[in-house]
């Protein structure tokens, strides 16, 4: 789960990670109280000395053997500037009806305050950036940001070394929140710009909460741009956290995202990744059980066409006894795209009477179309329950022909079935605009196949 370091001298520093790095210090952080500008640069600054000791990942490094970050090193990123549209209508088609009172809006990893409605939060919830963090969280927030294992990942520093801002969902002990919590992350602007959004959850004992972190663009045409996005989640004891994670980014963009999630123990987690854009996008989804009796739900889609590669690499460490996780992740690949998935699930001796099923579906849509599928299990525990297993098809001939048999052509066919592959994943999102929404997301994905 943690790539290990490699020390690398001053003259052997990689030119596009260096400039990377300046790049994302050229912004100042967007809190003014001294005492966490303090704590917060220091952690700024042990991240970007961690970063100086990494070159970016090659084809050679095991964890990015079939994602190739070439295109990445081609393109000179500069800074993201503050663009803030001037009011919500601006962003009036990515607005969730269910979330439209309890949205927090960031513009190139800035906070945007006008975009942002937060007043159908109930009591016991705080949904905001740092600045507006109210003051006894604040001195809490050292325990939680930049706390779970897996931050010496290449990545996930440079994301640290550039902090900027965080936006924070914060819910108080047994505080039950029925409304979904909006994290709508827009990059903007003309430029091939790098952004660094950052998010922090964290589900206090008892405590439930439903939050959708999507990742955008505002422009309708297709940009360059760089978002490197880190979120972590923290779910205690008997806690219940329901996390959907949408990627749409620009078709031209190059999107790599981190998400780690801490469970203690009788906590439940339940994430939904769904990636649709991005030239290259990769997500690294890693569970920490910290305690007994945990449930796991893992739930992803990835639809990729054209000449698009999409990569999900997850890794479940089940370290306690009575743990439960569930794993389904589908790819929809056309054209000439490229999907990876590798799915690790660590249960060690302590976790005996461990309950872990992984499975990795993939319809491949064209003859030159590509998926590389590596589920994996690591078992040391003599008294588990434990299974994975991946497969590769196509369009079954006799699917289509029955259904042309009943009235509809070979297109409209093909898209029923296509959808229907697509519908086990998005049918099980809690919000149903977001379910309509994703559903006309993949047919126009995949309109030209």
């Amino acid at each position: 789960m943690i790539s290990p370091i490699v020390d690398v001298g001053v003259k052997d520093r990689d030119a596009v990670l260096t400039a990377l790095l300046q790049q994302c210090q050229g912004q100042k952080l967007q809190v003014l109280e001294p005492e966490m500008l303090s704590w917060l640069q220091e952690l700024r600054d042990r991240a970007c000395d961690l970063v100086h000791l990494y070159t970016l990942p090659t084809t050679r490094d095991e964890e990015w053997r079939f994602t190739d970050l070439s295109a990445l090193r081609q393109v000179k990123f500069t800074n993201a500037e503050t663009l803030h549209a001037k009011s919500p209508t601006d962003i009036a088609p990515l607005i969730l009806p269910e979330a439209a009172n309890s949205r927090v809006v960031f513009v190139n990893g800035i906070y945007a305050p006008e975009l942002s409605a937060v007043t159908d939060l109930p009591d016991g919830i705080v949904a905001s950036n740092l600045a507006s963090l109210p003051v006894e969280k604040r001195s809490q927030l050292q325990d939680y940001l930049a706390q779970i294992p897996g931050t010496q990942e290449v990545f996930t520093a440079l994301n640290t070394a550039g902090i900027v801002d965080v936006a924070v969902v914060w819910v108080d002990k047994n505080v039950v929140v029925d409304t979904p919590i909006h994290l709508l992350f827009v990059t903007a602007g003309d430029e091939p710009v790098v952004s660094q959004p950052r998010c922090l959850v964290v589900a206090e004992s008892g405590s439930q909460v439903t939050v959708v972190e999507e990742y955008t663009h505002q422009r309708k045409e297709d940009r360059v741009y760089f978002s490197n996005a880190v979120t972590e989640i923290w779910v205690e004891e008997n806690a219940q956290v329901e996390h959907t994670r949408v990627e749409r980014e620009s078709s031209e963009a190059f999107h790599i995202g981190k998400t780690a999630i801490s469970q203690a123990r009788d906590s439940r987690y339940a994430c939904y990744a769904v990636s649709l854009g991005g030239k290259l996008s990769r997500h690294n989804l890693e569970v920490l059980q910290a305690g007994e009796q945990t449930d796991t739900t893992l739930n992803g889609l990835t639809v990729v066409a054209g000449s698009q590669v999409g990569d999900t690499h997850s890794a479940i460490a089940l370290n306690y006894p009575y743990g439960t996780s569930n794993q389904l992740h589908k790819c929809i690949v056309a054209d000439r795209a490229h999907a990876v998935f590798n799915g690790k699930v660590f249960v060690p001796k302590p976790a005996q009477l461990t309950n872990a099923a992984q499975l990795n579906r993939n319809l491949l849509l064209s003859p030159r179309a590509r998926v590389d599928t590596k589920p994996q299990l690591e078992i040391t525990a003599d008294n588990v329950k434990c299974s994975h297993g991946a497969t590769v098809s196509q369009l079954e001939d006799d699917e289509v022909f029955y259904l042309q048999s009943r009235g509809l052509n070979a297109d409209d066919a093909r898209n029923l079935l296509v959808n229907a592959f697509a519908a086990e994943i998005i049918n099980q999102l809690p919000l149903e605009s977001l379910r309509a929404s994703l559903t006309t997301a993949v047919k126009d994905a995949l309109t030209e196949v």
